[in-house]
């Protein structure tokens, strides 16, 4: 898989990546911000944005008439915001990439943001939070980086932010957060699949060449500051208990990160990982239960996550300690460790199996650490991985001053006998 990549007079990265025998194209515009670049009263304003750019452009001045456009191209189309990137992207059969490009960039660079569709659009993201908020097993990561990160770190607030601030925000909020965030510098335009090269570069600089150059937007580092562990509990009235169980890790710029992926999937990674196998399969305590591993720049997190009985928590979470601890002992076995690590050749290339999947990746890596690794240059990091080495970074990274539990159920009468069984 071969790219191409420009960079225009104002710092905006174009990322072209042809593949001749796809039958769609993606076009993908990315920037580098998201909630982490937010203060406590901005909290929620990225995702509102993200929202607001399908809300109208002078050329396509309503919602309606930007829907009626991409649907008649039959593209699939979306964005999201997260805590370090806000995408937008619409996929078609590849004949119709420049019309879906001519939307994309509108939406992208001309947003009208106008008054009235804003205080509408707060009533439907209220909505949304109301919706996460009914759904443990995602309301339950809220609440997990609430207690790992701090509510006064950007890291620990929620992308949707609070009601308040969505009920509040004015139209002055979004052009300033816009001339802050929204720069050439910080926007990567990728195009994947099989599409006509020159003419989609020809459209891409005719487009964003006026864009401001600005600069990238600064955010604030985390320093971790634990030093026991720690437990937060949401009482709430549920059929389960929703938790999730995890530590502080590195970041992306460490090199254990490719040995805290493989940990990760010995752990959590599959129905023949050692959780799976422990709490499903040998004593059906959970329908589902996975591990998942996230870097930042500057730290991460490594997870557990699993939703069980209220009366089988205690004993769930004793089972994966276990684990864990055995892990910090023994290591992981020559088996376990082949079998994961072969396993990670098929699931790298289930990730670019499409336009929008590889869309995604190279504008994701571009804009986070202006550098595109290749499959195959990550699946050579993968296998340069040792067993010792994932001993020793398990080791490291599971210690009781970075421990921590989140959980949404009826368990505030628990609080004490959690916290004591809460150690590696």
């Amino acid at each position: 898989m071969n790219y191409e990549k420009h960079t225009l007079n104002n710092g905006l990265r174009i990322i072209l990546v042809p593949i001749k025998d796809m039958t769609t194209a993606t076009t993908f515009t990315i920037v580098g911000t998201g909630s982490r670049y937010e203060n406590e009263k901005e909290n929620g304003l990225a995702h509102f944005l993200e929202h607001m750019f399908f809300k109208g452009t002078k050329k396509r001045p309503n919602a309606m008439k930007i829907s009626k456009e991409l649907d008649t191209l039959g593209a699939k189309y979306n964005a999201y915001t997260g805590q370090t990137q806000t995408a937008y992207f619409a996929k078609v059969s590849s004949e119709k990439i420049l019309e879906a490009m001519d939307v994309m960039h509108d939406l992208y660079l001309n947003a009208i943001l106008d008054e009235k569709e804003i205080k509408k659009e707060s009533g439907t993201i209220v909505q949304e939070i109301n919706m996460y908020e009914d759904m443990p097993s995602s309301d339950v990561h809220n609440q997990f980086e609430k207690l790992l990160y701090g509510e006064k770190h950007p890291l620990g607030r929620p992308i949707l932010g609070p009601k308040e601030n969505v009920l509040n925000f004015k139209r002055k909020n979004f052009v300033e957060y816009l001339e802050r965030c929204y720069s050439a510098k910080n926007t990567v335009v990728v195009v994947a699949g099989n599409f006509p090269k020159t003419k989609v570069l020809e459209k891409i600089k005719k487009d964003f060449s006026a864009m401001s150059s600005g600069e990238k937007p600064v955010c604030e580092l985390f320093v971790k500051t634990q030093k026991e562990p720690k437990l937060l509990i949401k009482e709430k009235k549920t059929d389960q208990t929703h938790f999730l169980l995890g530590v502080h890790t590195p970041g992306f710029l460490d090199e254990n990160k490719y040995a805290i992926s493989i940990l990760t999937s010995i752990l959590g990674g599959g129905m023949s990982s050692r959780l799976f196998s422990e709490v499903r399969e040998k004593r059906g305590l959970a329908y589902n239960i996975r591990a998942m591993s996230d870097f930042h720049k500057d730290t991460g997190s490594f997870v557990i996550q699993a939703g069980v009985e209220h009366k089988n928590l205690e004993k769930t979470i004793e089972i994966i300690l276990r684990e864990i601890r055995d892990i910090v002992k023994n290591g992981v076995n020559e088996e376990e460790f082949n079998r994961v690590r072969s396993g990670f050749a098929g699931r790298i290339s289930f990730g670019y199996e499409t336009s929008d999947d590889i869309a995604q990746k190279f504008g994701a890596q571009e804009v986070t650490k202006d550098e595109i690794m290749l499959p195959k240059e990550l699946l050579k990091k993968i296998n340069e991985v040792t067993i010792e080495q994932v001993h020793e970074v398990a080791k490291q990274i599971f210690v009781n001053d970075s421990l921590n539990l989140a959980i949404i159920g009826p368990h505030k009468e628990n609080k004490d006998s959690l916290k004591k069984i809460l150690k590696i």
